[in-house]
C-alpha cells in the first residue's frame, strides 16, 4: 500500500533535466529563451523564461488558484497547458475525466505509483493525488510550458527531483475570506469544511516561508492578482 505523503522522484535511469518539461520541441528554442504572448487587443509582449522552466502553481482550497489557471490558459493557451493530475477521488459536479483530473481507482493509483509512473503523490482526506510522468510528457510534447497545479506535498516532493521549476503559492486574502469562499461552494459539510481550514493554515505557513515559493501572490482581487501574475510571467 501507499504510504501518506510518501516523495517519490524520477524514475530510475531517466537523464536528469530530459525527462520532463525542460526539454521543448527546436521551434521554442528561442534565443534568449523568449517567446511571444499575444495580448487582448492585438497587443504583444515577450515573455522571458529561462530555459521555457516549467511552472509549480501552489495553493489552498479556495485561494482562487483554479479561476487565475483558467484566466491564464484562456488567454495564453498556446504557450501554457496544465498538466492533468490523477486522483482516487470521486468527480464533482461538472469536471470532466481527462481534463480536471485522471479519475482512477485507488488500487490503479497504487500500482501505477509502485511501478514509478509518478513524479509525486500525496494523500488527503483518505483520496491519493499526484502527478503521472506521462501527464506532463503529453505537455511537453505539445511545445507548451508545463503548469503543475499541486499541493503542498506535491511542491516538496518535487523540490529533490531535476525538474527546477518556478513556484507560485495562491494565497487567499485572509482565513475569514478563504471560510466565505469554501462555505459558498455549497460542497463542504461542517467536518470537511474544518479539516480544509486547519490544512489551509498550514499551507499558508509553508507559503509564506521566505525560500519555499519565488513569487508568493494574494489573491483579494482576481484582476488585481491575475495582473500581477502576467507581470511576473513576462519579467522573469
Amino acid at each position: 500500500s501507499v504510504g501518506r505523503g510518501r516523495r517519490l522522484n524520477y524514475i530510475r535511469g531517466s537523464p536528469p533535466g530530459t525527462d520532463l518539461c525542460a526539454r521543448l520541441p527546436p521551434r521554442h528554442q528561442l534565443s534568449p529563451a523568449a517567446i511571444t504572448m499575444r495580448m487582448k487587443g492585438g497587443l504583444s509582449t515577450l515573455i522571458h523564461m529561462s530555459a521555457l522552466r516549467p511552472l509549480v502553481i501552489c495553493g489552498p482550497s479556495g485561494s482562487g488558484k483554479s479561476t487565475l489557471l483558467k484566466k491564464l490558459l484562456k488567454d495564453f493557451g498556446d504557450y501554457f497547458a496544465l498538466s492533468v493530475s490523477h486522483t482516487t477521488r470521486k468527480p464533482r459536479p461538472g469536471e470532466v475525466n481527462g481534463k480536471d483530473y485522471h479519475f482512477i481507482s485507488r488500487d490503479e493509483m497504487e500500482q501505477a505509483i509502485e511501478a514509478g509512473e509518478f513524479i509525486e503523490y500525496t494523500e488527503f482526506s483518505g483520496n491519493l493525488y499526484g502527478t503521472s510522468k506521462k501527464s506532463v510528457r503529453d505537455v511537453q510534447d505539445q511545445g507548451r510550458i508545463c503548469i503543475l497545479d499541486i499541493e503542498i506535498e506535491g511542491v516538496k516532493n518535487i523540490k529533490n527531483t531535476d525538474l527546477n521549476p518556478r513556484y507560485i503559492f495562491i494565497k487567499p486574502p485572509s482565513m475569514k475570506a478563504l471560510e466565505e469562499r469554501l462555505r459558498g461552494r455549497g460542497t463542504e459539510t461542517e467536518e470537511s469544511l474544518r479539516k480544509r481550514l486547519a490544512r489551509a493554515s498550514e499551507e499558508i505557513a509553508y507559503g509564506e516561508n521566505q525560500g519555499n515559493f519565488d513569487l508568493l501572490l494574494v489573491n483579494d482581487n482576481l484582476k488585481t492578482a491575475y495582473s500581477k501574475l502576467k507581470d511576473y510571467l513576462i519579467k522573469v
